[in-house]
C-alpha cells in the first residue's frame, strides 16, 4: 500500500509539473523616471490586469506615525484634479472593471481588472494618481474616519482581533516590524495635512513603483500607451529611506498572557525566521505545509482529530522582506486547558526534529507546493501580481518560471535542520489568549 500511494503522490505531481511547465513570458524595461513596467501577454481571454506595486510598507515609517502606508491604501481613492472625489471607483465599474489594493510590512499595491480594449484606462487611472493625487483638507478627515473605524471592527472589536498586533509587537522590539500596517489611530490623528503630502512625495513615485500589465494586449501599443501616461510623471526629488534595523538574535523565550473578550483559549508559538528567498525559508515553508498542510496534515489528524484538544490548529510561515515569523496557532476545544494544547504542539515539533518526515509525506507536500504555484499562476491578475513580487523582492522577475526548483530543491534532512533550528525555546514566543473569566481578580 506503501508503494501505491508513493507512486500515486509521483503521477500527481508529474501532472503539476507539466501544467507549471509552460513558461510565463514577459517582457521588462524601465522608463527614464525610474518606472519599472514589467508585461505579459496572453490572449487568452478579453481581460487585462493593470496593477502598480509601490515598494512601501508599515515598516518605512516613522514610529511615531505609523498606519501611514495602510492610510494611503485608502487616500490613493481620493481623486485627483481631473477624477472627481469618489468617481474613481464609479469610472472603473462603470467600464465593466473590478479594483481594489492591499497594504503589508513591505508594500502597497492597487490593481485594476478590465476588460481589454478598457486597457487605456486602467493607465490613465494609476497615472493619475501618480502624479497629482489630490490630498486635501477633505479627503484626508475622510479617511482618517474610515480608517479609525475599520481597526474598530477589524481589531479592536473582534475576538482575537489585536492577534497578530500583539504578536509583532511583543517578537519585535528593535526592526519595524515591531507595529503592524494597520498603524495607530492616536497617530493618524495627530498627523497634519503637510505630513502625509510628504509621504506622498517620498514614496509614491516613478522610482518607488512597479507598474505591470497582464493579459489581453499588444505589447507595442500597451508601450505607447505607458509612454503616453507615464513618461512625463517627473522622478522623486526625496530620498527613499528603507529600514536597516536589524533585530537581535533573541536569547530568551517571552511569554505573554492577554486576556479578551472571546469564548475559548487560543495558543500561539511563533519563531524568528530568515527572509523569504533564503534557503532555510522554502524549507520552513514545506515544515509548516507538513504540519498544518490539509486534513491529513500532522497537527491537524493528531492534535485537532484524534486527541481532539483543539477546533482549530494551524502553521503559518509569515513570508517578510525582512526576517520573519514562524507562527503556529491552535483555539483550544471546549475544557482543555492552553498549557495541554501548548504541550501537545510542541510535542509534534519534537517528532519533526527527532526523525525524517516519511517519503510519503515529502511527495505529498511536493505536490502541494506545486498546486499553489499552478493555483496562483492561473490568472492575469496573478500572474501580474507575481511579477511585480518577483522583482521587487527578489530583483529578478523570471522567478515565476524558477522559484518552484528552489522548493524542489529542498530535502527531507533540511526540513529536519530547520525545525532543530529554528524552533527552539529560546528562539520563540508564547501566546496566551485567554477569556476574561480566567483572569484572576
Amino acid at each position: 500500500m506503501k508503494h501505491k500511494l508513493i507512486l500515486f503522490f509521483l503521477i500527481i505531481g508529474f501532472v503539476l509539473v507539466n501544467a507549471q511547465s509552460k513558461k510565463i513570458d514577459f517582457v521588462q524595461y524601465k522608463l527614464d523616471n525610474g518606472l519599472n513596467v514589467i508585461l505579459h501577454q496572453d490572449n487568452t481571454t478579453p481581460i487585462v490586469a493593470v496593477s502598480v506595486l509601490y515598494h512601501v510598507g508599515s515598516k518605512n515609517e516613522d514610529p511615531q506615525r505609523t498606519g501611514f502606508a495602510h492610510f494611503f491604501e485608502h487616500l490613493m481613492f481620493e481623486g485627483s484634479p481631473n477624477i472627481k472625489r469618489g468617481e474613481y471607483f464609479k469610472i472603473v465599474e462603470a467600464a465593466g472593471g473590478a479594483l481594489n489594493a492591499n497594504t503589508s510590512f513591505d508594500r502597497t499595491y492597487y490593481f485594476e481588472n478590465l476588460p481589454s480594449n478598457q486597457l487605456e484606462l486602467g493607465l490613465y487611472m494609476e497615472s493619475e494618481r501618480m502624479l497629482h493625487l489630490k490630498i486635501d483638507s477633505v479627503g484626508v478627515e475622510t479617511q482618517r474616519k474610515v480608517v479609525k473605524e475599520e481597526r474598530k471592527q477589524s481589531l479592536d472589536n473582534r475576538p482575537y482581533g489585536t492577534l497578530i498586533e500583539k504578536l509583532f509587537s511583543t517578537a519585535y522590539k528593535v526592526h519595524p516590524y515591531r507595529w503592524t500596517p494597520i498603524g495607530s489611530a492616536q497617530y493618524i490623528d495627530q498627523a497634519k495635512l503637510d505630513e502625509f503630502i510628504a509621504f506622498y512625495k517620498q514614496y509614491y513615485v516613478p522610482q518607488n513603483a512597479t507598474l505591470t500589465i497582464a493579459g489581453d494586449i499588444d505589447v507595442a501599443k500597451s508601450k505607447e500607451l505607458i509612454k503616453k501616461y507615464f513618461e512625463e510623471i517627473p522622478k522623486g526629488k526625496e530620498e527613499i529611506v528603507r529600514p536597516k534595523e536589524v533585530e537581535p538574535v533573541k536569547t530568551a523565550e517571552v511569554r505573554e498572557v492577554v486576556y479578551d473578550n472571546v469564548q475559548l483559549p487560543l495558543v500561539l508559538l511563533a519563531y524568528h525566521m530568515p527572509a523569504q528567498g533564503t534557503a532555510d525559508y522554502y524549507a520552513l515553508r514545506m515544515l509548516g505545509t507538513i504540519l498544518t498542510g490539509g486534513e491529513s496534515s500532522r497537527m491537524t489528524k493528531e492534535i485537532k482529530d484524534k486527541q481532539q484538544k483543539a477546533v482549530q490548529i494551524m502553521s503559518i510561515p509569515f513570508p517578510l522582506e525582512d526576517p520573519g515569523l514562524f507562527i503556529a496557532f491552535g483555539l483550544c476545544n471546549v475544557g482543555v486547558k492552553p498549557e495541554d494544547l501548548e504541550s501537545s504542539m510542541e510535542a509534534e515539533f519534537q517528532k519533526v526534529k527527532k526523525d525524517l518526515i516519511t517519503e510519503t509525506e515529502f511527495q505529498k507536500i511536493r505536490n502541494q507546493i506545486e498546486t499553489k504555484f499552478v493555483t496562483r499562476n492561473s490568472t492575469v491578475q496573478g500572474i501580474g501580481e507575481s511579477l511585480a513580487d518577483y522583482f521587487v523582492y527578489f530583483g529578478d522577475a523570471n522567478l515565476i518560471n524558477t522559484e518552484l526548483q528552489r522548493y524542489m530543491k529542498v530535502t527531507r534532512e533540511e526540513i529536519k535542520n530547520v525545525a532543530n533550528k529554528y524552533l527552539t525555546k529560546e528562539n520563540g514566543v508564547v501566546l496566551y489568549y485567554l477569556p476574561k473569566s480566567m483572569e484572576k481578580k
